[in-house]
Formats: structure tokens, sequence, C-alpha cells
């Protein structure tokens, strides 16, 4: 079972992006404060969160969104990765999401080993957070939803590339596909695609 807190009797958020590893759109991220009660099914679902299928990441979100005391969704653009690189994009998409919350946190909790002061509210890394605790599992699921939708709408104007299977993602066909139509205005060229296209398919 995951953990519902890391520090229990504070008001804490925890913080996870969607799409840092990805050749195209926006990295995402999400920051959910919890009630001090986790209802049941929420922990029960949040512990299967590695294992959820596309559709099922949809109804969970919809019951984090009624059952969170706070949560919210950023994200930082193509272009804007490219300037800062993924690492302080994503980051950024997590101050941008911890600062839209209706509820301020007293600690924040994040997925991962990097992290940047925010509004000088203590911070803590966990790596693999989403495995370990529920406000982290909640926002990865959260995050990864938004960012799905997000490219899944994309794919209608640029259908070549496949990204409402791939998200973005670097598979064979992505790939493929950029060596053949070229980039698109959503392609990160700090990823150096010529030498992604390099790279077995």
């Amino acid at each position: 079972m995951l953990e519902p807190f890391y520090l229990r009797g504070n008001v804490e958020a925890g913080c996870d992006e969607a799409g840092r590893g990805c050749l195209a759109g926006p990295v995402f991220a999400a920051a959910v404060i919890l009630p001090e009660q986790v209802p049941e099914p929420l922990c029960r679902l949040l512990n299967d969160s590695k294992k959820l299928k596309a559709h099922e990441r949809t109804s969970i979100c919809k019951i984090i969104q009624k059952q969170a005391k706070s949560w919210a969704v950023a994200k930082v653009e193509n272009k804007e990765i490219d300037k800062i690189n993924i690492l302080n994009a994503s980051i950024m998409a997590m101050h941008k999401a911890l600062g839209k919350l209706s509820v301020n946190p007293e600690t924040i909790i994040v997925d991962g080993n990097k992290f940047k002061p925010f509004n000088n509210i203590p911070h803590i890394c966990i790596v693999k957070g989403d495995t370990k605790y529920m406000s982290i599992a909640a926002a990865s699921i959260l995050a990864k939803t938004y960012r799905d939708e997000y490219m899944e709408k994309l794919d209608k104007k640029f259908p070549q590339y496949e990204w409402k299977k791939n998200k973005g993602y670097p598979t064979s066909y992505h790939k493929k596909m950029i060596s053949l139509y070229g980039i698109s205005d959503y392609h990160r060229l700090s990823f150096k695609l010529n030498e992604q296209l390099k790279l077995d398919f």
C-alpha cells in the first residue's frame, strides 16, 4: 500500500510531471493535496496506479479531482523547453501547478531527485515517489491524463506522427515519420532529433 503522507499533521502537496522523455509536445505537471482521511476506494486505486490503462486513468482522474482537498495541472510548451532545458521546464511546470492550488501547502513532496524551492516551502525529493506516496501517485495520474488528452488533440492536426498512439514519445514509428516529414512546430529541437534519428528503429 502507498503511504498517504510523508509527514502527517500538515498540509502536504504531492507533485509529478509527465512527458519529460518526449520528442514533441509540452511537459505537464500536477500538484495534489489529499484530505487528512483519504477515502478508501481512492487508496486502493492509487496503489495500483502503475498498472492502470488509459481509460482507468481517466476514471480515476475524475475521482481525484472530486476528492482531493486541492489539485492543479500546468504545462510548459516545447519552445520554452528548448530555451531552459527539460529539467528546468519540468520544475517550472510543477511550480506553476503549485501556484494554482487553492490551498497553500506547508510541505511539498516531489517525484524524482531534482527540484527548486517554491515560495520558501520545505520540499522533499523522493525517487520513485509515485510508487510510495498517494499524493504523488495522484499527481502522476493527473499530469499523464491531461498530457495524453492534449497530444490526442494535436494528433488531429498532425496525424502523420501518430501522437494519438505514441503521445510524442520516441517510438520507432515517430522517428521514422520525422525523417520522412520533418519536424512540426510542436517538436523539441533541444532533443537533437538528427541524433535521435540515427538510433536503431
